[in-house]
């Protein structure tokens, strides 16, 4: 179905700059009309910036605000600065509070003091309560729109209150939050428990005591792991004295997972999620720049270590053969340990305390994989170069190799997490070096010790 769907998106886009490219800018606008405002913020992305700007012209500008939600945040900012201001108060109308917060943070902020001042005291002072927690939490990513009930009504009171809210009540209610006079969170009411138990039942006997309350400063990554574990269509947001702020909805997790997992597919390229796949030349040459410098000087490091053996490989040319096998079975094997770390930290089921555990635990897969690929590697060696030393040198240096990526696969994510440095961005830069040099420390110098 993925594979489908991925192909319709193709056609869609493949449709739409043939289109362009004709210049029936009629048929574009009826295209996207019948296309929804996740599919069109595909579009946006997948299209160059001349062909971005023509389409952004042609949407309907009542979805603009769903659509610059949908899109990355440096296509977003691209896609805002083509808007006047009358454009920009318009794509803000009819957002849910949460979404509200998270797109007048990108917007100039003469626009967000209109925005502000366009809205009435109370949904004012509900973004301000959002905007007042960083993105990073379940304060920035809460909405502050919910219903609340007391435990001492009665079922049906609560239906003929929500008969009279009507469009009131806010999308994707699952469930009502019980609070007290002083809006401290006390439980849950189900919908389904309000419309199958009988009327006259008080709210306290048909809640559920259960979930526990997210507080407003949890980590966005903490909260997406608490929905997936309990399974969970929304959730309540308190303050540190437990008084009910907002809740979270599914929707809104599905986007935190989402970031997450782009997060650590481009960090290990050394890239932004949200980096736009047509940015300036300029833009991202410089932001490429640092890492390239990075790796560079990391690459001299391994050159000067293979170095300091130039004697060795002047003797025995076959050192310099069978050198890249070495380092690449490190680095392969260190890499599996390192996404099994930063998986484990991204989920919150690695740390200092039972990273010993692990890396025991690795370095017995590193040495029997080491005994399994250094027999191998050292008879393909002996019989290529018939010369049983060279086999022997080669099978000890993997092994070496191996079990050092092992150690350094599993630590240096915890390292670099502890002094704040993000393990996607920076792990598999210093892990390559670690494996490089190891592996050429040990192949040349074993190789000095017995050959020369």
């Amino acid at each position: 179905m993925t594979v489908a769907a991925d192909n319709s998106e193709d056609t869609r886009l493949q449709r739409l700059q043939d289109i362009l490219a004709s210049g029936a800018i009629r048929e574009a606008s009826r295209l996207l009309r019948s296309l929804a405002p996740a599919e069109i913020a595909h579009l946006l992305e997948s299209l160059p910036p001349g062909e971005r700007e023509i389409v952004w012209n042609l949407v309907d500008e009542q979805y603009d605000g769903q659509i610059l939600l949908l899109v990355t945040d440096e296509v977003r900012a691209t896609l805002i600065r083509h808007m006047d201001p009358a454009q920009l108060l318009a794509a803000t109308e009819n957002l849910d509070l949460d979404d509200l917060a998270d797109l007048v943070q990108q917007m100039p902020s003469a626009i967000t003091t209109q925005v502000m001042q366009a809205l009435d005291d109370q949904r004012r002072k509900r973004l301000e309560t959002v905007l007042s927690y960083p993105e990073d939490t379940a304060g920035g990513l809460m909405n502050t729109d919910t219903v609340t009930v007391r435990p001492e009504v009665t079922l049906d009171v609560v239906l003929r209150y929500l008969r009279r809210l009507g469009d009131g009540v806010p999308r994707d209610t699952d469930k009502l939050f019980v609070v007290n006079r002083d809006d401290s969170y006390l439980g849950i009411l189900q919908l389904s428990q309000l419309v199958s138990r009988d009327p006259e039942d008080t709210v306290a006997e048909a809640m559920s005591l259960a979930l526990q309350a997210i507080t407003a400063e949890t980590a966005k990554s903490e909260v997406a792991r608490r929905f997936e574990a309990l399974d969970l269509l929304s959730a309540p947001v308190v303050d540190e004295q437990g008084r009910l702020l907002g809740r979270i909805t599914i929707d809104d997790v599905v986007d935190v997972i989402r970031e997450e997992g782009e997060h650590q597919f481009m960090g290990r390229a050394g890239l932004s999620e949200e980096e736009d796949m047509f940015a300036p030349v300029l833009t991202s040459t410089r932001r490429r720049a640092l890492w390239l410098g990075i790796n560079l000087a990391t690459a001299f490091l391994a050159s000067w270590v293979i170095g300091q053996f130039e004697e060795t490989l002047a003797k025995v040319v076959a050192l310099a053969v069978l050198m890249p096998i070495v380092a690449s079975m490190g680095g392969i094997a260190g890499s599996q340990t390192l996404a099994l770390a930063i998986r484990g930290i991204a989920l919150g089921q690695l740390s200092a305390k039972n990273a010993r555990a692990l890396m025991l635990k690795e370095l017995a897969v590193g040495a029997l994989n080491s005994l399994i690929w250094a027999v191998v590697v050292a008879l393909i060696a002996g019989v290529w170069f018939q010369n049983i030393t060279i086999a022997l040198l080669i099978g000890v240096a993997i092994t070496i190799n191996l079990l050092f990526a092992a150690i350094s696969g599993a630590l240096l994510p915890l390292l670099l997490h502890r002094v704040g440095i993000d393990p996607a961005l920076a792990g598999s830069v210093l892990l390559t070096t670690v494996t490089d040099v190891v592996g050429f420390l040990a192949f040349l110098g074993l190789a000095t010790l017995f050959l020369i």
